[in-house]
C-alpha cells in the first residue's frame, strides 16, 4: 500500500479543539493539496474524531484514500473496554467503521503494547479482522523494537501484513533511530511518525523568556498543553530559535523544515500533521518531496544535539492495561 508523505491526524483537533465546519474545511485543504491518508483513533476526543472525520470524507471515492484507526486506550467505562484483548479489538472495530462510515479501514494500528494480555491473543483477532475484510493491513503505535519482531513473527505465521510502526519522532525526539528503526528496516516495516513538529514548538512561535502566544496548543488543556510541556525549557527554545537561519537557508519555514527533516529517514513512509486552520495544512504540506543536504542536517544536529532524546527506554505502554 502507497501512503502520501504527508498524513493529516485529528489526534487533538477533531471533537475537541476546533468546531465541525474548521476541521472539515482543513480535510477539504488536505485533500486539495494531494493527501490521501487519514490517521485517528477511536479514543481521539471520546470517539468523536472518528465520527468527524467520516462526516468530511463522506462522499469521496473510499478507493482513492488511506483511512487509518487505532484501539487500545479506554473507550468507555467496562473492564473490558479497553486494551488488546480478543473481546475489545472485535468490539472496537464495529465501533469504528460505525463512526467512519465506512466497510474497512486501511490500517488497523494497535495503540500500544498490552501486557496483560497475551500477544497470540491480539495478532489472532488482528488476523481475524483482516481475513472478515474490515481491514487490509495491519500496524502498532510506539512498541519497543523486541514486541515488533515478535508481532510481526506471528502476523508472518496468520498470514496478515503487519506493515507500520506509529512513533512519535522529532528532531528533538529520535528515540526509534537506535533500536525499533533497524529492526524495521529488516522486517520491512515503515513508521507513520506523530509530532514531527514536537507539538508546534519546532515551529519557532514559543519564544525563550516568553509566555507562550494566546491561543497557541501550550495554552489550552484540550488541545494537549499537557504534551506540549516538556518542550518549553529555555534551553530548548533557546537552541530551536538557532534553526530560524537555516529554514531561511533552505528557503522553508521553520515547521516545514521539521517535516522535512522526519522524511529524510528512509525508514519514514509518512509523517502526520494536524490542523486547526486550512491555511495550516497548505503551509505544510510544502514539506513533502523537500530534499535536505548533508550539510544542512550536519548544522541542525549540532544545534539541537544537548537538548534531543535518544533514550530507546523512551519508547513504552503503559505497564497495566489502561
Amino acid at each position: 500500500m502507497l501512503v502520501s508523505e504527508i498524513s493529516y491526524g485529528n489526534w487533538i483537533t477533531h471533537g475537541s479543539q476546533v468546531e465541525e465546519d474548521a476541521a472539515t474545511a482543513c480535510v477539504q485543504a488536505a485533500l486539495d493539496s494531494g493527501i490521501t491518508t487519514f490517521d485517528t483513533a477511536d479514543v481521539y476526543a471520546g470517539t468523536r474524531a472518528e465520527e468527524v472525520l467520516g462526516r468530511a470524507l463522506k462522499g469521496e471515492r473510499r478507493q482513492g484514500l488511506e483511512i487509518f484507526t487505532k484501539v487500545f486506550w479506554p473507550t468507555g467505562p467496562g473492564r473490558n473496554d479497553r486494551g488488546l484483548s480478543r473481546k475489545h479489538i472485535m468490539e472496537s472495530i464495529d465501533g469504528s467503521l460505525r463512526r467512519l462510515q465506512t466497510d474497512y479501514v486501511d490500517l488497523y494500528q494497535a495503540h500500544r503494547y498490552d501486557y496483560a494480555t497475551p500477544l497470540e491473543e491480539t495478532m489472532s483477532a488482528f488476523a481475524d479482522i483482516v481475513h472478515a475484510g474490515k481491514a487490509h493491513y495491519i500496524g502498532v503505535s510506539e512498541w519497543k523494537a523486541p514486541e515488533i519482531r515478535a508481532a510481526h513473527a506471528l502476523a508472518k505465521e496468520l498470514r496478515i501484513p503487519l506493515v507500520s510502526n506509529q512513533p512519535q519522532y522529532s528532531m528533538l525526539w529520535r528515540v526509534i533511530e537506535a533500536e525499533v528503526v533497524p529492526t524495521s528496516e529488516e522486517l520491512g516495516i515503515g513508521q507513520i511518525v506523530w509530532s514531527p513538529m514536537a507539538q508546534g514548538v519546532l515551529t519557532g512561535k514559543y519564544q525563550p523568556g516568553q509566555p507562550p502566544p494566546a491561543g497557541s496548543r501550550a495554552t489550552d488543556e484540550k488541545s494537549g498543553a499537557g504534551f506540549i510541556a516538556r518542550w518549553l525549557a529555555e534551553d530548548v527554545l533557546t537552541r530551536v530559535q538557532q534553526l530560524r537561519p537555516l529554514a531561511d537557508q533552505a528557503g522553508l519555514t521553520m515547521g516545514q523544515l521539521a517535516i522535512a527533516w522526519v522524511l529524510q529517514n528512509p525508514n519514514v513512509s509518512s509523517a502526520i500533521i494536524g490542523a486547526s486552520r486550512p491555511e495550516q495544512v497548505r503551509d505544510n504540506v510544502k514539506a513533502s518531496g523537500v530534499k535536505l543536504d548533508a550539510d544542512l542536517l550536519k548544522a541542525i544536529d549540532e544545534i539541537v544535539e544537548p537538548v534531543t532524546e535518544r533514550d530507546p527506554a523512551k519508547t513504552e505502554s503503559p505497564a497495566q492495561r489502561p
